[in-house]
C-alpha cells in the first residue's frame, strides 16, 4: 500500500520531468565550484615553504616568489615582526614590500595602510625611524586609481600628521602640497590636498598658515569642480579654529558666504553646516548682518530643493535657532518655530488634524528622508523648548510633542523616548503636562522605544511624582493615575519577547518604584510577580535581576504579615524548591538580602535556611553554597550570634568529612582557609553586659564562701584536737582527694576530647581530611 500511495503523489509529466532534471542540474553547478576550489599537488608544492626558515626569511621568500595571499598575509603580519625584530624588518622587509606594493591590488594596499598605521601607533620604532621608512611609502600611493586605498593611506597619513615633528611635516607634506593642490593636478590629488591643509591648521602658529596655507585654501574653494570645493568647504571649519577669530572673519568668512551662493546644492549644503558649527566664533554683527540673512534664504529654497538639505537643516536647527536667539526679532522667532513645527509632520498624511487630498504619492526615497526629518526634528526638541521657554512648553510646543511620540514610524518615537529625561527636566514644575505621553511610550508596541526610555525611567519618574505641583506625599499615584498599568504592561510585553536583555534592564530600573508609589501597590501589582519571574524565567541575567528588586520592595515594606509572608514564600518555593535551579537562585537571593538588609535581619531570617543547604543531593548547590559561606560569617557578631557560630563550624565539618564530590572538597577547604582569616564582629553593648553579669556571679559567690568560712572557724578550735586524734594521717589524706579530683577532671577532659571521635587523636591519623575537625577538638575551625 505505501509504494502505490508514494508514486501516486509523484507527476511524471512532461513538464515536470523537465522541472527535475533543471533541479538536478542547479545542484551540479553548485558543486562545481567547490571541485575547481581544489589545489593540485604542483599548486600545493608551489605553496609550501620550509620550516626551517626564520620569520624574516620566511616574510623575504613569500614577497619575492610567494602568492598575491601570501605576500597579503607578510604585510598583514608587519607589526607582529616590528616588534619581534625592528631591525631586521626595517632593513629586509619593508624594502620587498615597497616593491611589490608598486603591483599590488587593492586588499594588499588596504592591508598596508591599516598595518603601517598600527605600528604608528604600537611605537615600535621612533618617529624620526618610522618618518624616514614609512611617510615616503603612505605619501607614494594617496593618489591610487581606487578611491578606496587613497582614502585607506590618506587616513594613515592623517594620524601620522599628528605625530610628525613641524619640520617633517614642513619638508615632506607643506611644500609638495603646493603642487599638489594646484588646478593642473588631478581631482583625486587636489581632494587629498583639501583634507591634509585641514589637518595641517592646527599643526602651526597663525601667521604660516596665513602665509603658507590660506592662499590654497582660496584657490580650492574656487575650484572649477565642484567636488573640490564642497570638500575645502568642509575643511574651513578646522582651518578656523587654527587660525583664530580674526583672520576667520576676514578669511573664511568671505569665503563661506560666496560657496553659500553656489551653484552646487552639496556646496551649498556644506558652507550651511559649516556656518552653523563655526556660529561660536562669530560676533553679533556678523550674525546679524551676514549669517542671519543666509540661514533665512536657506530655508525658504530647502523645500523646493532636494530633500537631503531638508535632512540637514532639521538636524541644525535647534543649534541654529539657540545660536541666533539673541538676534531674532519676534517676528522670525515665530517664523522659525513655524519652520519647525512644519518640519516635525512633514511626510504624515494627516496633518493639522484634517486629510490633505492634494499630496501626491511619495517615493520610497522620499519617505525614508521625510522620516529622518521627523527624526532629527525629534532630536532637536529639547532645543527648541529653550528656544521658546519652558514657561511657553504648553502654547507653543505640546501638539509638536504629541505628534513625535505617536509618530507612526519607529526612528521617530525612539528619539523622543531618549529625550524624554531632558524634556522632563527642562520642563521642572510643567512636567505634568507630559505625563500621558509616558504612558504611551510605556505602552509603546516596539521594545526598542521601551528600551529607550526605560534608561532614565527613575529619572523620569521621579520628576513626575516630585517635580510638580501635585507632589503632595498623601497619594503619589494622583499624579500619574495610569502608570502602574503601564508599567505592569511593559514588562508583560518584554517578558513575551526574544529580547531578555531589555527585560532584564527594565527589571533593573522598577527598583526605584518603592520612591514613586505606594507599598501596597507594590505588593500587589509587583511584588508578587517579581516572585514569579525567579521561579518561571529561564534567563539567568533576568532572575537575578528579579530577586534583587524583589529584594528593595522587601526592604521597604513595613508591614510585618506581608514581610513574614514574602520571607516564608522565599524559603519554601526556592531554598526548599524542588528543582536545583530554585535552590541556587536563593543563594543568589540571600546573597542580595545580605546586600541590603541589616546582618541581624539575616541572621534572624535566613542564616539557618542557607546552612541547610550544606545537606542539598546536587553538588552545584553546595558548592555556590562554599563560596557564599565567607559573606555569610561576616553577619555574625559575637557574643549574640555564638549559636549561629557554632551551626557554621558543625556545617563545615559535616562538609569537610562528608563530601564526595571532589570539586566541592576542594572549595570547602579553600573556605575554610579564608574562615579562619576573618574576625568576627563583636558586639560591644553585650559583651559588656556579659561581662556585668559574670561579675555580680563572682562576688556573690565570694561572699557566700566568706560566710560559711567565718561560721565554720567558731568550732574549727573544739573540733581540731579530736579530729586530729581520731583521723591519723589526715594530710596525706586530703591531698589523695585532691589528686583523685585532678585525676577525675583530666579523664573527664580526656573523654571529652575523644568522645567526638574515637577513631582519630591527631591529623596524621586521620586518612580522609587535611582539614578534619574532628582530629583537632582543642582548636576552633575559626574564631
Amino acid at each position: 500500500m505505501h509504494p502505490i500511495i508514494f508514486f501516486s503523489k509523484m507527476d511524471f509529466s512532461q513538464s515536470n520531468l523537465f522541472g527535475y532534471i533543471e533541479d538536478l542540474q542547479e545542484l551540479t553547478i553548485i558543486e562545481r565550484p567547490v571541485r575547481r576550489s581544489l589545489k593540485t599537488p604542483e599548486e600545493i608544492e608551489r605553496l609550501t615553504v620550509d620550516e626551517e626558515l626564520s620569520d624574516i626569511e620566511r616574510a623575504v621568500y613569500l614577497l619575492s616568489s610567494g602568492q598575491d595571499i601570501q605576500g597579503t598575509s607578510v604585510v598583514a603580519n608587519l607589526p607582529v615582526l616590528m616588534r619581534q625584530n625592528p631591525a631586521e624588518t626595517l632593513r629586509r622587509v619593508l624594502p620587498k614590500i615597497r616593491e611589490v606594493l608598486h603591483v599590488a591590488g587593492v586588499e594588499m594596499q588596504l592591508t598596508a595602510a591599516v598595518s603601517f598605521l598600527t605600528v604608528l601607533q604600537e611605537e615600535s620604532v621612533s618617529i624620526h625611524t618610522y618618518s624616514h621608512s614609512f611617510l615616503h611609502i603612505i605619501l607614494q600611493h594617496l593618489e591610487h586609481r581606487d578611491a578606496g586605498v587613497s582614502n585607506a593611506w590618506l587616513e594613515t597619513l592623517l594620524a601620522v600628521i599628528e605625530a610628525l615633528p613641524k619640520e617633517t611635516i614642513r619638508h615632506e607634506i607643506l611644500n609638495p602640497l603646493v603642487s599638489k593642490a594646484q588646478l593642473s593636478q588631478t581631482l583625486q590629488s587636489r581632494l587629498v590636498s583639501c583634507k591634509i591643509m585641514g589637518k595641517l591648521a592646527n599643526k602651526f602658529e597663525a601667521h604660516i598658515i596665513k602665509r603658507e596655507v590660506l592662499p590654497l585654501v582660496k584657490s580650492l574653494c574656487q575650484d572649477v569642480e565642484y567636488e573640490v570645493r564642497t570638500c575645502m568647504c568642509r575643511q574651513l571649519e578646522h582651518i578656523a579654529q587654527g587660525i583664530g577669530t580674526e583672520l576667520t572673519k576676514t578669511v573664511v568668512l568671505p569665503e563661506l558666504v560666496e560657496l553659500a551662493r553656489d551653484e552646487g546644492s552639496s556646496v551649498r549644503l556644506a558652507a550651511f553646516e559649516t556656518l552653523v558649527n563655526l556660529l561660536d566664533m562669530f560676533d553679533a554683527d556678523d550674525r546679524s548682518q551676514t549669517v542671519l540673512p543666509l540661514v533665512k534664504s536657506f530655508c525658504e529654497k530647502s523645500f523646493k530643493a532636494d530633500e537631503s538639505i531638508l535632512v540637514s537643516l532639521s538636524f541644525h536647527l535647534g543649534k541654529l535657532c539657540n545660536g541666533l536667539y539673541g538676534i531674532f526679532t519676534p517676528e522670525q522667532h515665530l517664523r522659525f518655530l513655524e519652520f519647525y513645527k512644519k518640519l516635525s509632520t512633514l511626510g504624515l498624511q494627516q496633518e493639522n488634524g484634517h486629510n490633505d487630498n492634494q499630496l501626491q504619492l511619495q517615493t520610497l526615497e522620499q519617505e525614508k528622508k521625510y522620516i529622518s526629518v521627523r527624526k532629527n526634528c525629534a532630536y532637536n526638541f529639547p532645543a527648541m523648548i529653550v528656544f521658546v521657554d519652558p514657561k511657553n512648553f504648553h502654547l507653543e510646543l505640546y501638539s509638536i510633542f504629541f505628534c513625535l511620540c505617536h509618530d507612526p514610524e519607529v526612528p521617530v518615537r525612539y528619539t523622543m523616548a531618549i529625550n524624554f529625561y531632558e524634556v522632563a527636566k527642562l520642563l521642572n514644575s510643567g512636567v505634568y503636562t507630559i505625563h500621558k505621553e509616558l504612558v504611551t511610550l510605556l505602552q509603546d508596541e516596539s521594545l526598542e522605544v521601551l528600551d529607550a526610555l526605560v534608561g532614565h525611567l527613575p529619572e523620569i519618574l521621579e520628576l513626575m511624582t516630585n517635580g510638580g505641583e501635585n507632589s503632595g506625599s498623601e497619594s503619589k499615584l494622583l499624579s500619574i493615575p495610569d502608570l502602574i498599568p503601564a508599567l505592569t504592561t511593559a514588562e508583560q510585553r518584554a517578558a513575551t519577547s526574544l529580547k531578555w536583555r531589555t527585560h532584564e534592564k527594565l527589571l533593573q530600573k522598577y527598583a526605584c518604584l518603592p520612591h514613586i508609589i505606594s507599598s501596597d501597590q507594590i505588593y500587589y501589582r509587583f511584588l508578587h510577580r517579581m516572585l514569579t519571574i525567579i521561579l518561571t524565567n529561564n534567563v539567568l541575567p533576568v532572575q537575578k535581576a528579579a530577586a534583587r528588586t524583589l529584594c528593595v520592595y522587601l526592604r521597604y515594606n513595613r508591614k510585618q504579615e506581608q514581610r513574614h509572608e514574602v520571607i516564608q514564600k522565599l524559603i519554601e518555593q526556592l531554598g526548599q524548591g524542588k528543582s536545583y535551579w530554585n535552590r541556587l537562585r536563593f543563594l543568589d537571593t540571600c546573597e542580595f538580602i545580605m546586600e541590603l538588609f541589616s546582618k541581624s535581619f539575616f541572621c534572624k531570617y535566613f542564616f539557618l535556611p542557607v546552612l541547610e543547604l550544606t545537606h542539598d543531593p546536587v553538588a552545584n548547590v553546595r558548592m555556590k553554597l562554599c563560596y557564599l559561606l565567607p559573606k555569610v560569617k561576616s553577619t555574625l557578631k559575637i557574643p549574640t550570634d555564638k549559636h549561629l557560630l557554632q551551626q557554621l563550624e558543625l556545617c563545615i565539618r559535616k562538609l569537610l568529612c562528608q563530601e564526595k564530590d571532589k570539586d566541592v572538597l576542594t572549595i570547602v577547604k579553600r573556605t575554610v582557609l579564608e574562615l579562619d582569616r576573618m574576625e568576627i564582629s563583636v558586639d560591644a553593648e553585650q559583651l559588656e553586659k556579659e561581662k556585668q553579669q559574670n561579675e555580680g556571679r563572682s562576688t556573690n559567690v565570694n561572699d557566700k564562701m566568706f560566710e560559711k568560712k567565718r561560721r565554720d572557724s567558731k568550732t574549727s578550735s573544739v573540733l581540731a584536737k579530736s579530729i586530729t586524734l581520731s583521723v591519723p594521717g589526715s594530710s596525706s589524706g586530703t591531698s589523695s582527694g585532691k589528686d583523685d579530683k585532678k585525676s577525675k577532671l583530666v579523664r573527664s577532659q580526656s573523654f571529652s576530647t575523644q568522645a567526638l571521635h574515637p577513631k582519630y587523636s591527631n591529623i596524621d591519623k586521620c586518612p580522609k581530611y587535611l582539614y578534619c575537625l574532628h582530629c583537632l577538638p582543642h582548636r576552633q575551625l575559626f574564631t
